[in-house]
């Protein structure tokens, strides 16, 4: 995608190339040395108990964000001030959350989650909280790359509210987990600056033609 005219701010912000070239270095940082299931399979989980649960109406959509594929319709899983955060973005509001998914594409050859299972548990009533323990697989100039994950997801009403990637299963990284005074911020604004890169260069959310 071109851009005809980059503003100051932005092209002190890093470069596309830099971004994909850093999404595949630090997801193969946490990448596993042996995958345990066969290439190319994607995942799927029996409810041996037939207990509709919130995640049945959340994870075909899940898949297909993870997959590459997703659609308009998948992203109908937020709220519309939903956020997304993972140890490289963080978005806020549907439009960006759209961005940093359309984007794998872009980086990647091939994604998708392997290997899932899920444990949910109510807050409150109306609330969830549901952990996706999970493998996922990318594959980046020919090379497979395997990671662990645990995503987070906090549902109200049916809707996710907020979506969290803990990458090798290790707490985001914040003002609130970093103790160093001023790093944690550090942190949080760099991953907002890249959000806003691939925002922008993704068309601010734009979903792609269909047909």
């Amino acid at each position: 995608m071109a851009i005809s005219h980059v503003p100051y701010y932005l092209s002190k912000l890093p470069s596309a190339l830099f971004n994909c070239r850093l999404a595949a270095k630090r997801i193969s940082e946490f990448s596993m040395e042996n995958p345990q299931h066969p290439e190319g399979k994607e995942a799927c989980e029996s409810n041996p108990t037939n207990v509709k649960r919130v995640s049945d109406d959340i994870m075909p959509h899940l898949l297909n964000l993870y997959g590459s594929r997703a659609t308009p319709r998948d992203f109908e899983i937020y709220a519309a001030d939903a956020s997304f955060e993972d140890p490289l973005v963080c978005a806020h509001g549907v439009k960006q959350i759209k961005s940093s998914f359309y984007s794998l594409s872009k980086v990647f050859s091939e994604s998708r989650i392997v290997k899932y299972s899920i444990t949910e548990k109510e807050i409150s009533a109306g609330k969830h909280e549901v952990l996706v323990d999970n493998k996922q697989q990318y594959k980046f100039l020919g090379r497979n790359i395997d990671m662990i994950s645990l995503i987070r997801l906090y549902v109200k009403d049916g809707k996710v509210v907020r979506h969290e990637d803990w990458w090798d299963k290790k707490p985001l990284r914040n003002r609130e987990t970093v103790k160093l005074p001023g790093v944690g911020r550090m942190i949080e604004l760099t991953r907002r600056g890249s959000m806003f890169v691939t925002h922008a260069l993704m068309g601010f959310g734009k979903d792609p033609p269909t047909g």
